[in-house]
C-alpha cells in the first residue's frame, strides 16, 4: 500500500469542500429563482384582483347616475302617482258620504227648516187662515229641507263626475284604480236619487201640503 502524502490529503479535501460549497451555493440558487417565479405570478394576480374590484366599483357608480338621470329626467306627474291615487279615492268616498247625507238628512238642514218654522210662526197671524199657517209654518220648512238637501246631491254629483273624469286629464296611460271608479259612481247615483228626490219634494209632487178644504 501506498502512503499519501500532506499535499495529496489536503488536495483532496479542498476539491470536496468546493463541490459542497457549489451544491449549497446551486441550491440557494434554485430556491431564489423558485422564489421570484411566486413572487412574479402574485403580483399579477393581485393587479387583476384590484383590476376587477375597480371594475366592479366603476359599473356601480354608472348604474347610479343613470338611476339619478332616470329619476330626474321622470315628469312630476310619474312621482305624485301616489299621493294622486290617495287624492281620487278620497274624493269618491266624499261623493259617497255626500250622497247619503243629501238621502237621510243633515243638522244644516235641520236647523234651515227649524229656523223657517220659527219665522212662519212669527210672520203669521193667528187671524190668518189655516191654509196659510199650514203653507208658512210647515210648506216653508219641508221646501227649505228639501232644498239644502238638493244641494248636498249636487255636490255629491259634481264631485263622482270630477273623480271619474280626471283620468283624462292626467298624465296618459295611467288607468284609474277600479275600487275609485266604483266608489265615484256610487256617488254620482246617490247624487242623482238625492237630487230627483229634492226637486219632487221642492215642487211638492212628493208629499205635498195635505188640503185644508
Amino acid at each position: 500500500m501506498g502512503t499519501k502524502t500532506a499535499d495529496e490529503t489536503g488536495a483532496e479535501t479542498g476539491t470536496e469542500a468546493t463541490t459542497d460549497e457549489e451544491k449549497v451555493s446551486v441550491t440557494k440558487n434554485a430556491d431564489d429563482v423558485t422564489e421570484s417565479k411566486t413572487e412574479a405570478g402574485a403580483e399579477p394576480e393581485a393587479a387583476a384582483a384590484g383590476t376587477g374590484a375597480a371594475d366592479a366599483d366603476a359599473d356601480l357608480d354608472a348604474e347610479d347616475l343613470e338611476d339619478d338621470a332616470d329619476l330626474a329626467g321622470e315628469p312630476a306627474e310619474d312621482r305624485a302617482e301616489g299621493p294622486t291615487g290617495v287624492g281620487q279615492g278620497a274624493a269618491a268616498v266624499v261623493s259617497v258620504v255626500l250622497g247619503l247625507v243629501s238621502l237621510t238628512g243633515g243638522w244644516i238642514g235641520t236647523v234651515a227648516a227649524a229656523r223657517e218654522t220659527l219665522v212662519g210662526q212669527l210672520q203669521t197671524s193667528s187671524s190668518a187662515s189655516v191654509a196659510t199657517q199650514v203653507k208658512e209654518v210647515y210648506g216653508d220648512a219641508w221646501q227649505t229641507t228639501a232644498l239644502w238637501a238638493g244641494a248636498f246631491a249636487l255636490v255629491a254629483l259634481i264631485t263622482g263626475v270630477v273623480v271619474l273624469a280626471r283620468p283624462a286629464f292626467g298624465a296618459p296611460g295611467k288607468p284609474q284604480a277600479p275600487w275609485i271608479k266604483s266608489v265615484a259612481w256610487a256617488g254620482v247615483a246617490l247624487g242623482v236619487i238625492g237630487l230627483l228626490l229634492a226637486v219632487l219634494k221642492y215642487s211638492d209632487a212628493l208629499l205635498g201640503l195635505p188640503s185644508t178644504s
